[in-house]
């Protein structure tokens, strides 16, 4: 053919039959009979997203992390995806690993999909996400190694407030929150603060944050007490009524073993019970 060969015949636009295929294997689902099932494990994960115990981090971000296990959650197509099973092993006609996988989605649908068509997909997709594990490990220490970052301290107060309802819980009663600075410099003149009652604050308990989002801890600590969330208001210096949100009904013992589910990883799934005064675990 010569150089006046028409556009129309450059198949230069047209997907290869692999692209095809992820794209129709993404695109075919059916419903999932037994979604009753994984409902709670999709509202959990969104829990840990909201509070930071886990990340959405682009799946592009890391090409050489292109595994898929089960227990795996992604984001793709703008739907959480689950990967519930992987079958057996087998490898493409390149050398690459494969495998049939059941993936259920958080509107109720499921996928019979090869993994190799649901990593397709993931890279096709600019918006895809890989979800992050819970967070596990440490993220508090008595001490600091070389390559860690302070990131805050969470600290627990009590109030020396007359108002009625505190003076009569004095002890179960704690403000629970976090700073970047020194706790002595975020407490300073209390008595001109409603955030601290109008009222001197005794601190009771302190732990150090390393390498964690401070807020999104905040948020996550909050969450587990807010079952106790202490209902008050005061009247700022100017007469405002004001009615802080970091207090909360709650035995000091308790905080330090929330503290401490966080501390090492276990705090998925737990919330603060009232009535029982301890942590229980959700559902």
């Amino acid at each position: 053919m010569d150089g006046d060969t028409p556009f129309i015949t450059r198949l230069t636009h047209v997907r290869s039959s692999t692209e095809r295929q992820a794209a129709e294997e993404i695109s075919r689902r059916n419903p999932c009979k037994d979604f009753h099932a994984f409902k709670p494990r999709f509202e959990q994960v969104q829990k840990e997203l909201a509070t930071g115990l886990r990340n959405a981090r682009p799946f592009k971000e890391n090409r050489g992390n292109t595994e898929i296990n089960v227990g795996d959650f992604f984001i793709v197509g703008g739907q959480k995806a689950y990967v519930a099973r992987k079958g057996r092993q087998s490898f493409t006609r390149d050398g690459k690993k494969d495998a049939r996988l059941r993936v259920v989605f958080d509107n109720g649908t499921e996928s019979k999909m090869l993994m190799r068509s649901l990593q397709r997909a993931l890279y096709k997709d600019d918006t895809s996400r890989r979800i992050t594990a819970a967070i596990q490990g440490p993220l508090f220490a008595d001490y600091t190694e070389e390559e860690d970052g302070a990131s805050g301290t969470i600290y627990v107060l009590r109030s020396h407030s007359q108002l009625p309802d505190v003076a009569r819980n004095r002890d179960l009663i704690h403000k629970i929150g976090v700073t970047n600075g020194k706790v002595e410099q975020r407490i300073s003149n209390p008595q001109l603060d409603p955030t601290f009652l109008m009222a001197e604050v005794e601190i009771v308990g302190t732990y150090k944050l390393y390498n964690i989002n401070s807020k999104k801890f905040e948020n996550l600590i909050h969450r587990i007490f807010q079952p106790a969330l202490l209902e008050i208001k005061v009247k700022d210096r100017f007469g405002n009524t004001v009615a802080p949100r970091e207090w909360f009904l709650v035995p000091l013992h308790v905080i330090d073993q929330a503290v401490g589910k966080i501390q090492d990883g276990t705090i998925t799934g737990w919330i603060y019970d009232p009535q029982g005064s301890c942590l229980k675990r959700l559902g």
